[in-house]
């Protein structure tokens, strides 16, 4: 596993329920600032094995990428958690942004 990959890994472990970080977010943090895409791949190959919070990730408008039911279900999900949505479902980073 490369250090990137690990440290993409850990920081999305580490986003705490009512929190939220985009993806470009996250590959800034990590070390890569052009690296979202990786991130977003990271997260899709290891979620299952390492019981990721994939659910606090969203892009970068503040918004859920997924359609139709992977919509639903990460809505859903961060509705429970306490996040709260504004106009076109977005997310205002001041308020629930981790990083």
């Amino acid at each position: 596993m490369s250090p990137f990959t690990q440290e993409v890994i850990n920081i999305i472990s580490a986003i705490p329920a009512g929190k939220v970080a985009s993806y470009g977010q996250i590959a800034l943090v990590a070390g890569n600032p052009r690296g979202a895409r990786q991130v977003s791949r990271i997260l899709h190959t290891c979620t299952k094995k390492y019981n990721l919070p994939w659910h606090r990730v969203i892009n970068s408008q503040g918004k859920i990428s997924l359609k139709d039911e992977g919509f639903e279900l990460q809505y859903g999900l961060l509705k429970s958690e306490g996040i709260e949505f504004g106009l076109s479902n977005t997310i205002d980073f001041k308020k629930f942004g981790f990083c």
